[in-house]
Parts: structure tokens; sequence; C-alpha cells
């Protein structure tokens, strides 16, 4: 894992938003980056003592554009828009979201774009590398003009105010955390305040961390599919190379197929069945699987190449360009991110309804071929996972519900001066409810497929999905009577995170 991440002009990559995001780590600006911020800040000084209305540095904001700030009011009216948009309400988001929401805000920082000062840039990574937390609300941003209210409450606290979580977990006045890092609270000056809330920078953190969660997702159901495929007495031909990507070749399908068949070879159960096995095809949810797991791989890779174009962006308004003009623009519209979102929530959801299929062919003994009803050991006087499929099942409805789109909504705000917005932040809120939903219902299709391996016993299972086997086996028990359920199937999760 990446210990230290350096930021420079040029952005970052994925995994360093994690390596900082999740695993706190140290975040470094390199002399490139604060020379280019005090480069562009000298353009702003010339403005900001200027009576030619620039906006966001000698006019209000939004709607309020047009009236022109003197002079003696510019360092208050940054304060002022910092506090009035510190609004949001509702549950308090992750850690790891609060820390790649001021990470990526500090990346644009670093890009010499927005006219901060370098002091400003240097007091986010100083409370990041500190591991303070701002409180950040879950409803404030509706993905345009930014994520205004989530990166308010940030700059909040690097101005010595709001509300804020220590390294430890436990809030504190942000004076006194700031006092305990020695950081020394910043006072905003002309064009700040707008450049610290003004990015797409909360939904595509949450983006990035579902990429994340989601590609391991993704590599881990074509082992638990496999898995399913050998407990069920299905074949493994359906998976062999000449079957994909030379027929249809999408570059996904043909990689879970591969998987897959990895995953199946040398199977003594596979090998049991080849011959005077009576049926002709196996069930969609079986066969089908590279398909569907491939769609999405593709998904994720188009993710990605979103998610690499916002990390290599400089979004502000008003931004400076390289001649020092500071311009308005419309960069900060999440469009592009709250689609991508949007798409990942659809693929992950169906990732999650072709599994809980496969767990309920395990289950059911008209469809199992000899497996024990409901993978119980006494079947009648145990249930065994019965109510598993049920949770699955509810699972699955979840997500088809947080799989309708977000960004098709649009609610006009700041008088219709913004008169549409992307709902990206609310894309991402929900594809984080759909990852989490996924790793639990192919945990429950894993518990099941290993009960079934067992069942198949003395034959033995391949070599890659015996090890998947093994390594549930040492949270999870096999086959046996009745016991409590819900830990195991979260013991299983938890393998899968």
């Amino acid at each position: 894992m990446t210990q230290t991440v350096t930021l420079g002009t040029s952005g970052l990559t994925q995994d360093e938003v994690v390596a900082v995001a999740r695993h706190s780590a140290k975040v470094v600006i390199s002399p490139a980056a604060l020379d280019a911020m005090a480069k562009t800040r000298a353009h702003i000084e010339r403005l900001a003592v200027s009576e030619t209305p620039v906006y966001g540095i000698s006019t209000g904001f939004g709607a309020l554009a047009n009236r022109h700030i003197d002079i003696a009011d510019r360092v208050q009216l940054q304060k002022s828009l910092i506090r009035s948009h510190a609004a949001g309400m509702g549950a308090i988001v992750e850690t790891e979201v609060t820390r790649a929401l001021m990470l990526l805000r500090l990346k644009t920082m670093c890009t010499g774009r927005t006219g901060v000062r370098p002091e400003v840039a240097e007091t986010y990574a100083a409370i990041l590398n500190a591991k303070i937390t701002p409180i950040v609300h879950e409803f404030g941003s509706l993905g345009c003009s930014g994520d205004l209210a989530p990166l308010a409450h940030c700059a909040m606290v690097a101005m010595g105010e709001g509300r804020a979580f220590g390294a430890d977990g436990i809030e504190r006045p942000v004076a006194e955390l700031l006092a305990a890092a020695n950081i020394t609270p910043v006072e905003l000056r002309e064009k700040e305040g707008l450049a610290l809330i003004n990015g797409t920078d909360g939904m595509l953190g949450m983006l990035i961390l579902a990429i994340h969660d989601l590609e391991k997702l993704n590599n881990s159901s074509d082992v638990i599919a496999a898995m399913s495929v050998e407990a069920l007495l299905g074949t493994d031909k359906v998976f062999r190379p000449e079957l994909h990507f030379a027929l249809r070749p999408h570059a996904g399908q043909a990689t879970s197929a591969a998987n897959m068949f990895a995953a199946l070879k040398g199977s003594e159960i596979v090998a049991s069945h080849v011959e005077g096995d009576n049926r002709v095809q196996d069930a969609y949810s079986l066969r089908c699987a590279p398909q569907v797991s491939g769609a999405v791989r593709d998904s994720i890779a188009y993710a990605k190449s979103v998610a690499e174009n916002e990390l290599a962006s400089a979004i502000d308004n008003p931004v400076v360009l390289e001649s020092g003009e500071v311009t308005s623009n419309g960069n900060f519209h999440g469009a592009p991110v709250g689609y991508v979102l949007d798409f990942l929530a659809i693929t992950a959801t169906d990732l999650g309804s072709i599994s809980e299929r496969r767990t309920d062919n395990m289950l059911d003994k008209a469809r199992s071929f000899g497996l024990p009803p409901f993978l119980a050991g006494d079947a009648g006087v145990d249930s065994g996972m019965m109510i598993g499929q049920y949770t699955a099942a509810g699972l699955v409805s979840e997500n088809k519900r947080l799989a309708v789109p977000a960004s098709v909504d649009s609610i006009p705000t700041s008088a219709m001066q913004e008169d549409h917005v992307s709902m990206g932040w609310h894309a991402a809120r929900k594809m984080r409810r759909v990852v989490d939903n996924l790793r639990m219902i192919l945990a429950i299709e894993w518990v099941s497929a290993g009960r079934a391996l067992d069942s198949r016993a003395p034959l033995k299972p391949a070599k890659v999905t015996g090890e998947w086997l093994a390594k549930l086996r040492t949270r999870v028990a096999g086959v046996g009577p009745d016991r409590f359920l819900a830990p195991e199937l979260q013991a299983a999760a938890d393998l899968l995170s």
C-alpha cells in the first residue's frame, strides 16, 4: 500500500485516492505545485484591489452574482460564503468519503488553477495527515456548482470552525484538534472560499471507492459462481475460450469466462458427470454468468476512464487560465460522474440478481440435483440456508430500487440561476449502498456453495474452488445442525472485503 502520496500539478491516480481515503497515506505537496499556486495567486491579488467586477472575487455568488462587493468586504465575503454554505443535514458520511472529498479538493488546488494561496493547500494537507475528519452530512449537495455543503463543512474546519472528529474518532472542538496538531486556522481571502467548494470531489471520491470495491467483488463473483456451477453439477465447457472473445468480442466477458474455466480446472465433481448426464444445457444463471459478470467488468472499465478524466481535471469556477485570465465556466457540473455512478449501480444490481438465482437453485431440491433441501443438515428439523435466501432476495430487491437513476432528476436552485443540476452526489450515495448489498448477496451465495460442495464429498472440488472453500471454512463452519446464521453470513461478507 502506498505510504506517501505526492500532489503535483497534474493530478492523482485512483489507487492514491484509496490509499489516502482508506489507509491514511501521508499527503505531500510538491514544490512545483506550491510554485504554481503562488504564481496564480499573484493574478488574484491584483484583481482583488481592482474595481473591475470579477465573479467570486468582487461579486456575490449564484443568483447574487450581480452584487458588487466593496474592497473592504471581500475577505468577509469568503468567510460568509463558507458559513452559509455549510448547511448539510442528515447522517454523517463515512470517514473515507470525507477524506477523499478533502484530498480531491486539495488536488485541484495544487493544479494552480484555483487562485488559492499555498498555505490554504498546506492546511488541508496537514488536516489530512493529522487524521482530523470534518463532520460532513449526507444531504446538502445537488452535484452542481460543486458538492457545496459537504465541501463547505470541510472548509469550516480549515477556518478553525465547524465540527470534526479527531484521529481517535471522537468529536472534539475544532480549535482544540487543530492546536493539538500544530495547525493554524486559515483566514480565507479573496476567491479562496469559493475555490474550496466548487468541485465534483465528493461524488468523484465515492466513485473511485466504489470502483475499487466493485472490481474486487467482480473477481470474487467469478470464483463463487464457479463454485455454484460445480455444486449444481453444471458443465465447464461453456466457459471455454473459443466460445467467447472469438465469437463475441467483449473483453470483460472473455476475462470472466477464463476466470471460471480456470477455477473449475481439475474438478472431480465436474468430471463425475461428463458421461451419463441427461441435461442438454444448464440454467442461465450458471451458463450466462460470464456474460453478466463480463458486462460489469466492461462498465467498470468505462467508469475508470471517467474517473481518470476527472482526476486530471482542474474544476473550479471561476478558473484561472495560464494567461492569468479569470473566467467563469460550468465544469463543476457533475453529469459525467453522476451518469457513470447510475450506470454502475445498474450493473452491480444485476450481478447480485444473478447471484441470488444461483443460491436459490442450490436450495431447491427439484433443481439442485441431489443436494439436501435448503442445504440443511436434517431437512425438516433444520431449515439450513432457507432464510439466507430470503435475505439475499431482500437485498436484491433493495438494489433494484437503488438502481433507479438519480441523474435524470433535477431541481432548480438559487432563484433559477442554477436551473439544472446533476444529482451526482445522490447517485454516489446510493451506489455505496448497492456495493455493500452486493457484497452481502455474494457472501450468501458463497456460504451456500460451500455447503453444497461439502455435500458432494467424497468428490473433491477443483484446486481454485477448493482453496476458496478452505478460506471460507476459516470463518464459517460447514453443514450441521442449525445454528445462529447471521454471524456466519457476516463473516463471509467480511472476508469478501
